[in-house]
């Protein structure tokens, strides 16, 4: 199916770590989970009612959440667009994949890596590439100020070092 020229959307960027993580995620699914969880199920409907059968009502219902998450993780890779990094022509400016220092008005410094939303993890400064504070950063260089608007209020951060991955 052609792209919707009305959608309007980010595309959905992710780096090859991430593609291969969603992939091998995908593969453990198919190839172990959902085969071995079918084998219980068979042998759970060969134990007559299935009304009270508890094995087997939970492994349809586990089933089911198991083939939600397949088809979920076909759409993701399918419309994926893997970029890495390392490539980065301009490391000056913070763009996917920069690993940034931050300092706000208090001189407090955190760190983060502008990511895809499948790989944001926040505990580990991993964020989002459409987040907020992401969106606030892109483009900038060492030195620029930016401001953003989080839940807590109006925040300035500096940016004080934008790094990205070595190729190779």
């Amino acid at each position: 199916m052609p792209p919707n020229p009305t959608d309007h959307r980010p595309p959905l960027f992710i780096t090859p770590q991430g593609m291969a993580s969603m992939k091998a995620r995908y593969h453990q699914l198919l190839s172990d989970d959902r085969p071995k969880l079918v084998e219980v199920i068979s042998w759970a409907a060969g134990n007559g009612d299935r009304s009270e059968n508890g094995d087997y009502i939970y492994g349809r219902k586990k089933l089911r959440e198991i083939d939600r998450e397949l088809s979920h993780l076909a759409k993701r890779m399918k419309i994926a667009k893997v970029v890495d990094p390392a490539q980065q022509q301009d490391r000056s400016r913070v763009w996917f994949g920069a690993t940034v220092t931050l300092a706000d008005e208090d001189d407090q410094e955190r760190i983060v890596t502008l990511v895809g939303e499948d790989e944001a993890d926040a505990t580990h400064g991993r964020i989002s590439f459409n987040a907020p504070l992401a969106h606030a950063i892109r483009g900038a260089a060492i030195g620029d100020v930016r401001q953003v608007r989080l839940p807590a209020g109006v925040k300035d951060y500096e940016i004080m070092a934008i790094s990205y991955p070595v190729p190779g």
